[in-house]
């Protein structure tokens, strides 16, 4: 591993998505030597659309990536919620200069590998050798004064501590962790992109005006926002289906079938998903929340730790805290060891309370009283109350990571 300073902290972390390479950013903005390895064997494009509201945004603006971003991103000015059916619109909540205002960081809207591809070339910027392909971390042990660790290859390494960054798949998580039965929960996930000139004019994004839409309906719900400075529409669509089982983001469906799910969704919805041109689906899988994630100099971050359904929109956001909070805990304590507990202990509740929340929200978003039209206006009147959205939110967007660790340990969230 290298170090320019012989006294740095040596940090390996497992995994280079946007989990490690945020880690590693703010490892080395500490003074640590950082070296990533990642099991593919060369980092492209992957995903789709990443919703980053402000506890997001907050850490990546800290990191001094505001100016490499703002090409790539759409700032939402607001969200809305709108009805399967007869597509009625209501007001979720303002974003634009009100959420700059009330949380002092932007919301933005933005494709996974936009963010992935700033994050790396920051990195690279100052260490090209950072990142070592078709190595991955299979297992790991405390030694002495260090961590051992082995890669698939055969070969091994040492580091003052390891960090897996390795996602929902986490190898290192069933290291640590043992046993952990992932329970489907019955949802089916749709994805797709489109080219925003190739949808009817009155669904294409306006200049400054970059909306998000929540879609609710009885048994399924459809997210969409503009992302890739507003030249792409990403689809989001979860519907309970209990015929697939297949955790894996990249399985290709059809548009036919997609349509299917959707057969008697409102025409807007519908136009949007017949311009996607390769539909991915993959089964949701549920994990309840566990401790653990810190044994000794070796520590879970990001989807590894603490894997999430998608109805909260902090899976990448959570990572993105992990990252801040986790380097100033290595860099500020007097060991590593106390730096891993610490950075657990800080993190446990906030992130369990999210899991547990975005289990919640599945069923407020496919309630079977959207389906009756005499209800359905009533039901959304009730839960989308602007009284009752502050209550769901403004905890999220509040969280500041990049000074949590000089904070007392934070109780659980009421």
């Amino acid at each position: 591993m290298k170090s320019a300073d012989p006294g740095a902290k040596r940090i390996a972390i497992a995994g280079a998505g946007i989990a490690g390479l945020c880690t590693a950013l703010a490892l080395r903005q500490r003074g640590c030597a950082v070296e990533l390895y990642e099991q593919a064997g060369q980092l492209g494009e992957v995903g789709a659309g990443l919703q980053l509201s402000p506890n997001g945004t907050r850490v990546l603006r800290s990191l001094g990536l505001e100016e490499a971003l703002r090409p790539w991103v759409c700032e939402a000015a607001r969200k809305e919620v709108r009805h399967y059916a007869h597509g009625r619109r209501w007001k979720l909540f303002d974003l634009g200069a009100d959420c700059r205002e009330r949380f002092g960081a932007p919301f933005w809207m933005m494709h996974r590998g936009d963010l992935h591809r700033v994050l790396l070339q920051a990195l690279q910027a100052q260490d090209p050798q950072a990142v070592r392909l078709d190595a991955r971390v299979v297992r790991a042990v405390n030694q002495g004064e260090g961590v051992h660790f082995t890669l698939a290859d055969g070969s091994s390494g040492q580091a003052d501590a390891l960090l897996a960054c390795d996602g929902v798949h986490s190898v290192l998580r069933g290291q640590l962790l043992g046993e952990d039965e992932a329970r489907f929960t019955g949802l089916l996930a749709w994805r797709g992109l489109v080219p925003m000139h190739a949808l009817p004019e009155h669904l294409r994004t306006r200049a400054g005006e970059h909306v998000g839409t929540n879609w609710v309906g009885p048994g399924a719900h459809v997210i969409t926002y503009p992302v890739r400075a507003g030249a792409l529409m990403n689809v989001v669509g979860i519907v309970e289906r209990s015929d697939w089982q297949a955790e894996s983001w990249t399985q290709p469906g059809t548009v036919a079938e997609l349509l299917q799910d959707f057969s008697n969704w409102h025409e807007d919805l519908r136009s949007l998903m017949g311009a996607i041109d390769q539909p991915f689906k993959w089964a949701l899988l549920g994990r309840k929340p566990r401790r653990g994630w810190g044994q000794g100099r070796v520590c879970l971050l990001g989807d590894a730790a603490h894997p999430t359904l998608p109805f909260l929109a902090q899976g990448a956001n959570m990572a993105l805290e992990d990252a801040v909070v986790m380097a100033d805990c290595l860099a500020g304590e007097a060991s590593v060891e106390q730096g891993v507990q610490r950075f657990e202990a800080l993190r446990w509740q906030r992130t369990a309370d999210i899991v547990n929340r975005s289990a919640d929200n599945a069923s407020r978003f496919h309630n079977p009283a959207l389906a009756d039209p005499a209800f359905a206006t009533a039901y959304i009147d009730q839960e989308w109350d602007s009284d009752k959205v502050r209550h769901r939110y403004d905890w999220l967007f509040e969280y500041d990571a990049t000074s949590a660790a000089a904070s007392p340990t934070p109780a659980a969230h009421g």
